[in-house]
Parts: C-alpha cells; sequence; structure tokens
C-alpha cells in the first residue's frame, strides 16, 4: 500500500516550495529543542503517533477507501472499486478523492511492472479489464482519465510530444466519463489538469470552468485544482490567482472550505514572498490563515478536503509560533499524513513530526500542558 501517499501530492501537483523551520518561541526567540533531543517535548504525552507509526497514505481516514484498494491490488479484481464508487455521492468531495486514489494506484503499479515485459503481467491490468468489461460504468470512465492524466505527468516531460499524446487522449477520455454521468463533476476536474497540461486558452478554460459550476459550484477540489491553473507557472500571474481564490472565498457559502482557498494560493506563491519582512506575521499571510481557521471550524467535521486544509495550517500556524492553535489543528489530524506541505518531502512523515515537535515544544514554553489542551 506504499503507493498512496504521493496521490494528493499528484492531486495538487503544482505546488513547489522549500521547507522553512522558525525554531523561536513567541515571547523571546528561544531556539526550539529538535525531536530526540534530551530536552525536546514528548507528543505523545498528548497521545500523539510516534513518527514511524503516521500513516503516510492518506491526509484523513478513510477505512473503506483503503480496504477496497487493497482488495482490488491483491486480487487484480476490479469489482469491489466498482461498487465503492457507485456508492460514493457525486455532490461531495469524497468522490473526486476516491477516484484519484485509485486511478494512483493503477499508474504506481504500471510504473512497477511496465507493459513490454512477457513473463509479468503489467501493472494495473484491473482497470484495463475494468474498462473493457463495463466500458458504460461512469466510475471505471472517470478513474481511467484520471489515470491517463497522472501516467502523463509522471512519465513524460510537459510539452513533449508523447506528453501532449496522453493528454489529448486524457482530454477524451473526461469528455466520454461526463458523458456516462451528466452530474457527476468529477470528469470535469480532471480535465482542468488536462487543460492545464495542454495550455488551455483563458476562453476555453472559462468554458469549461463554467461547465463545472453549473454541477458544483462550491467543491473545494475543483477551485484547488483550478488554482493551478491561474498560477503564474501555468497561466497569467500570482495576482489572478490570489484574486481567483479571494473571490471564491468571497462568495462561499456557510459551512464550506473556501474561505481557505486563500491559504493556498499563498503557499503557491511563497517563494515571492521570502523578501517581505515578519512574513508570517504580515497581512496577507494572517488574513489568509484567519480565512482558513474559520473555514476549517465551520466545515462538517466529515468533509473529505478538511484534513488539507489543516494539515497547510499547522505549517503556516508553527511557523507563524502560533502554538495553541497549531495544537488545536494536530489533535484533529495526527495519526495521517499524505498531504501538503509534508508530501513535498521525501520523508513526510519525517516532516511533519519535525513541527509536532516544535508545536509541542513553543505551546509548553508558552505554559500549555496535555491538561490544558484537552479543556
Amino acid at each position: 500500500m506504499e503507493f498512496i501517499w504521493v496521490l494528493f501530492a499528484v492531486a495538487f501537483l503544482g505546488f513547489v516550495v522549500a521547507s522553512i523551520y522558525r525554531r523561536r518561541n513567541a515571547a523571546g526567540g528561544i531556539t526550539l529543542a529538535r525531536p530526540g533531543d534530551p530536552d525536546a517535548a514528548d507528543p505523545a504525552a498528548y497521545g500523539f503517533l510516534r513518527q514511524e507509526d503516521l500513516d503516510v497514505r492518506l491526509p484523513g481516514p478513510d477505512q473503506d477507501l483503503v480496504d477496497v484498494l487493497d482488495l482490488v491490488q491483491r486480487t487484480q479484481d476490479h469489482r469491489a472499486a466498482a461498487q465503492l464508487l457507485a456508492g460514493t455521492e457525486k455532490e461531495g468531495e469524497r468522490r473526486w478523492q476516491r477516484v484519484q486514489a485509485f486511478a494512483g494506484a493503477a499508474s504506481l503499479e504500471l510504473a512497477r511492472n511496465p507493459a513490454g515485459d512477457p513473463t509479468r503481467t503489467p501493472g494495473g491490468q484491473w482497470l484495463r479489464v475494468w474498462r473493457t468489461e463495463q466500458p458504460k460504468d461512469a466510475g471505471g470512465a472517470a478513474v481511467h482519465a484520471e489515470f491517463l492524466v497522472q501516467q502523463a505527468w509522471r512519465t513524460a516531460t510537459p510539452g513533449s510530444d508523447e506528453f501532449r499524446i496522453i493528454m489529448e487522449e486524457a482530454k477524451e477520455a473526461c469528455g466520454r466519463a461526463a458523458l456516462l454521468a451528466p452530474g457527476d463533476p468529477v470528469p470535469y476536474i480532471t480535465e482542468l489538469s488536462v487543460a492545464r497540461g495542454l495550455g488551455y486558452s483563458r476562453e476555453e478554460f472559462e468554458q469549461l470552468w463554467l461547465k463545472l459550476l453549473d454541477r458544483a459550484p462550491h467543491h473545494m477540489g475543483a477551485h484547488l485544482a483550478a488554482l493551478h491553473y491561474w498560477c503564474e507557472k501555468w497561466y497569467g500571474s500570482r495576482e489572478l490567482a490570489h484574486s481567483f481564490a479571494e473571490a471564491a472565498a468571497a462568495r462561499a457559502p456557510q459551512g464550506s472550505l473556501l474561505p481557505a482557498l486563500p491559504l493556498f494560493a499563498v503557499f503557491e506563491h511563497l517563494q515571492d514572498l521570502t523578501l517581505v519582512a515578519n512574513l508570517y506575521e504580515s497581512e496577507v499571510v494572517t488574513k489568509a490563515m484567519h480565512g482558513a481557521l474559520y473555514a476549517a471550524s465551520q466545515a462538517r467535521t466529515d468533509d473529505a478536503v478538511l484534513p488539507h486544509v489543516r494539515h497547510l495550517l499547522i505549517w503556516f500556524l508553527v511557523n507563524s509560533s502560533r502554538w495553541s492553535e497549531a495544537m488545536g489543528q494536530l489533535v484533529h489530524v495526527d495519526g495521517h499524513v499524505g498531504a501538503l506541505p509534508w508530501t513535498l518531502s521525501q520523508d513526510p512523515a519525517a516532516e511533519y513530526a519535525v513541527y509536532r515537535a516544535l508545536a509541542v515544544a513553543g505551546f509548553e514554553a508558552n505554559g500549555g500542558s496535555p491538561a490544558s489542551l484537552l479543556r
């Protein structure tokens, strides 16, 4: 099951930022101890899992998905995957994440066991059988389209003929998937990645975006995917990306996670802001964090994207020396670390564990304790 930890990094492909550690507490600039130091605070006192026990596959729990992926890979029988997607509502965020997970599993299997070796069955064979035996299954069509997108980014150089050929095939697959499930936003979300890869014009992108808004106007995953298009390295400028994020946050309904979108836009362009004095206390970062904190506090506890928001908040809150608030997010997500920003590291669990230790140490240096956190 080692494949799953990269899936959401693929979903949010394009976020590139160096890991920055700040080890001063809010009061006096004291350097905090790193994990393993004799005077380091003990995260286990708060019920947090040991680093080696952290699950790097997913940002938060989805036991049904994990069980089905394990079964599919063990038996190479796609039927459990088809059944799970058929029973996953189209209106929420979870279907999008599960489609990504199945597509990523097949793509990484194929990377380990590529086609062309007559002595071995190619990886991801269950997906090919799924499409052959159930060509009109909407879930299989959506997974196949996402699989092609991930294959393009994983195996080909952007801008090359090979990359464009795979992306054109993915575009056609998105169209077929959309016809099989008229109300499902997932094929259109997948096409947002195609739009990025093929360099859709602004007019082409906006036509696609309007189709998606007709089906899921407040879908957080769709907005995260669209954010990539507006980012400078794909199209437009940092200002366009921030305008897009702020407009989405402003029109968000009660309980939506869209008010957190500006924080993802800030993270995307953090390197552009590195010369800003007191960066993590600056107005743009503080405002984005407050929006994300508000969104996290108002969202449904079972929202599939909520763990993504909490993980990114932890990173910003620790860098801002806001220890108590960071601890408040940690208690909700500890145990799963398959999310930004940790997945940008070669060792997501270790990256997360450092930030968690900093949060614990800063919290205790300012009078916090396990008992006070639990109150």
